[in-house]
């Protein structure tokens, strides 16, 4: 059990992170969902935003359940790197990306950009870690402990 606690609350807190997330895209469109989506520029906002958020709520319990945790933490992982394409490349660059909008008083460059991206890198490395605990066997559940 010793072992295991550390994925185990690696899988609480990644689960329980996109869970809110995706909660908030449906309970406050306005400012996590349709809009800022279109805001953002990207296409069909109106059926994107509740698709993302329906992803990262069935993810994150996914993974919190450790049911088929490997695969969904991958379908996360995916989610965040377009939010890292999307929201913080610009501030990378220090302009527009594509259709994706920079704002100047994001700041810019290096240090701005990993400032911004903290708690994206995070959970998108912390969902690596799950998929590669689990072993990604597509389709296939691993158990929290083995027999």
């Amino acid at each position: 059990m010793r072992s295991e606690l550390p994925m185990i609350l690696v899988r609480a807190i990644v689960g329980l992170v996109f869970i809110l997330e995706g909660l908030l895209k449906f309970l406050q469109p306005t400012v996590y969902g349709t809009s800022n989506f279109s805001a953002l520029g990207l296409p069909f906002p109106h059926i994107l935003a509740p698709l993302v958020g329906g992803v990262e709520i069935a993810g994150g319990l996914a993974v919190l359940f450790n049911f088929f945790a490997g695969d969904a933490a991958l379908g996360l992982a995916l989610v965040m790197l377009a939010a890292l394409a999307t929201t913080k490349m610009p501030i990378l660059l220090g302009r527009s990306f594509g259709p994706f909008p920079f704002s100047p008083a994001s700041g810019s460059g290096w240090l701005a950009f990993l400032h911004a991206a903290r708690v994206d890198l995070a959970m998108l490395i912390s969902s690596l870690a799950i998929c590669i605990d689990s072993g990604l066997q597509m389709g296939r559940q691993r158990r929290w402990y083995q027999p």
